[in-house]
C-alpha cells in the first residue's frame, strides 16, 4: 500500500518530533537574512559608504555559503545530520558574538568577517536541514514537506525585519548622509561619536541573537535525531557522485534556476528602502515597514502555495509565478510614485514558492546522494552573494535614461531578467518530467 503520511518514513517510523526540531532552524536563519538585508543601507549612512561599498554587506552574508557549501555537504555524508546541525549552530553563534568587536573597532571589514563566519554556519544549517527535512516521509511529499518547512523561514525573517526596524533603524542617530558629511569636514571627533553610538545599536540585537543560537546549540546536543532511511543508498565516493551531479542536466539546470531566484529574493529585499527613499522620499524605519508588508504577503503566499501543489504540478506553479514576478517587476521599474512600491512589494507573493520547489525539483529520487547534492544548491545561495552588488553599482551608475528612470528604478531590470529565466526554467521542467 502507498505510504501517504507526510511524516511517516520508509522504515516505517514517525518523524513529526524531529521534523518540528529541524524546522525550527528555518525560522533561524531567516532572521538572519532579514535583520541583515536593511543593513546595507544603514552601513552606507554611518560610514559614509557608495552603494556598492555598502552591498558588500550582502557579497560578505551570501559569500558564507559559497565557501561552506561543499565542505558541509562533505561533512554531513562523512558523519551525520546531528553533527552537522551542531557545527552549524556553533558558526553562527561565534559570528553574531564577533560583532561586539567589530562595533567596537569601528571597523567596517571586521563587520563583513562577522557576517561571513556567520553564513559559514547558516550554510552548515541549510545544507543539512534541507535534505533532512525531503528525507522524513515519503518521496511523494518530499517538495510539499520541505515547503511546509520552509514557511516557518519567513517567520523568523519577520521578526528580524520587526528587530531591525524597530530596535535598529528608529534608533539611529538622524543625522542625514549630507549631515554626516559635513561634520566630517568640520567636527570629526562628532561625527566618530555618532558612528560608534550607531554602530553599537547595530551590534546589540546581534549579540542577544548569538544568545538564543547558543541556547539552541544546548538543546540540540541533548535531542535524539533519528538517521532517516532513503529510498535509495549510494556508497559511492564523493568524486563518483560528484561526476553524476556534473552530468545530470535537471540538477545543473535547477543550481542555476535557483542562484537566479536567490538573488532576485535579495535584490528585491535589499533595495526595497532605496527604492522607498529615492522615488517617495521615506525614512529608513518607515521604508522598512513596506520590507515588513512584503513578508507579510511572502508568508501568507508560501501557505497557500503549499497547499496548491497538492493539486498543480510544482513546475505549472513556478512557470506562473515567475511570469507573474517578471510583471511585477516591469511595474516597479515603469510606473512611478506608490503603485511602482505596490508592484515591488507584490513580487514576494510570487517568489515564495520558488526556492523549496526548485530544491524538490533537483534532489527528486536522489536518495543519499541527496547529501552531497544540496552542497550545490546552498552554493547557488552565492547568487545572492554576486547580484546584489550588481544592482548596487546600477543604482550608483546608471544614468543612460536621465529624467525618465531613476537609476534606482533602472537597477531592477537585473531581478527582471532573473525572472525570466525561472520561468524558463520551470517551463523546461514541465516538459522534461509530466510528475513535477
Amino acid at each position: 500500500m502507498k505510504n501517504t503520511s507526510l511524516f511517516s518514513g520508509n522504515d516505517g517510523k514517525n518523524y513529526l518530533f524531529p521534523f518540528i526540531l529541524v524546522t525550527s532552524l528555518f525560522a533561524l536563519w531567516g532572521f538572519a537574512n532579514d535583520i541583515t538585508n536593511p543593513m546595507v543601507a544603514a552601513f552606507k549612512n554611518i560610514l559614509l559608504i557608495t552603494n556598492f561599498e555598502s552591498s558588500l554587506v550582502q557579497f560578505a552574508f551570501y559569500g558564507g555559503y559559497c565557501f561552506m557549501a561543499i565542505p558541509a555537504a562533505i561533512f554531513i555524508r562523512r558523519f551525520n545530520y546531528k553533527k552537522g546541525i551542531l557545527v552549524g549552530l556553533g558558526l553562527y553563534s561565534i559570528g553574531c558574538f564577533l560583532f561586539v568587536p567589530a562595533g567596537n573597532a569601528m571597523a567596517f571589514w571586521a563587520f563583513l568577517i562577522a557576517y561571513f563566519v556567520m553564513t559559514c554556519g547558516l550554510a552548515f544549517l541549510e545544507t543539512t536541514s534541507n535534505p533532512y527535512i525531503l528525507s522524513m516521509g515519503p518521496e511523494e511529499s518530499a517538495t510539499r514537506r520541505l515547503n511546509f518547512a520552509q514557511a516557518f523561514n519567513p517567520i523568523g525573517s519577520l521578526t528580524g525585519m520587526l528587530i531591525a526596524k524597530e530596535f535598529i533603524l528608529a534608533r539611529l542617530n538622524e543625522a542625514t548622509e549630507a549631515d554626516r558629511i559635513a561634520l566630517r569636514d568640520t567636527n570629526s571627533e562628532a561625527l566618530s561619536a555618532i558612528q560608534q553610538s550607531d554602530l553599537d545599536i547595530i551590534s546589540g540585537p546581534y549579540l542577544m541573537l548569538g544568545l538564543v543560537v547558543l541556547c539552541f546549540f544546548i538543546i540540540f546536543i541533548f535531542s535524539r535525531l533519528p538517521q532517516t532511511v532513503s529510498a535509495t543508498v549510494s556508497s559511492a565516493s564523493n568524486g563518483a557522485i560528484a561526476k553524476q551531479l556534473l552530468k545530470n542536466g535537471r540538477y545543473i539546470r535547477s543550481v542555476l534556476a535557483q542562484a537566479f531566484y536567490v538573488g532576485v529574493q535579495i535584490m528585491v529585499w535589499t533595495f526595497i528602502i532605496q527604492y522607498a527613499e529615492t522615488e517617495l522620499g521615506m525614512s529608513k524605519s518607515d521604508a522598512q515597514g513596506y520590507n515588513m508588508v512584503a513578508m507579510g504577503i511572502f508568508v501568507s503566499s508560501r501557505f497557500i502555495c503549499t497547499f496548491l501543489l497538492k493539486y498543480f504540478k510544482s513546475s505549472a506553479l513556478l512557470t506562473t509565478l515567475a511570469i507573474g514576478g517578471g510583471i511585477f517587476t516591469l511595474g516597479t521599474i515603469f510606473i512611478q510614485g506608490m503603485i511602482g512600491l505596490y508592484s515591488l512589494i507584490a513580487i514576494s507573493a510570487c517568489m515564495s514558492l520558488m526556492f523549496p520547489t526548485i530544491y524538490g525539483i533537483a534532489l527528486k529520487g536522489m536518495g543519499e546522494e541527496a547529501k552531497l547534492a544540496s552542497a550545490g544548491l546552498i552554493l547557488a545561495i552565492g547568487g545572492g552573494c554576486f547580484m546584489p552588488p550588481l544592482q548596487a553599482l546600477l543604482i550608483d551608475k546608471a544614468v543612460w535614461f536621465g529624467d525618465v528612470l531613476s537609476s534606482v528604478r533602472v537597477s531592477f531590470v537585473l531581478p527582471l531578467i532573473c525572472f525570466i529565466v525561472i520561468a524558463a526554467f520551470g517551463r523546461w521542467v514541465g516538459k522534461q518530467d509530466s510528475s513535477a
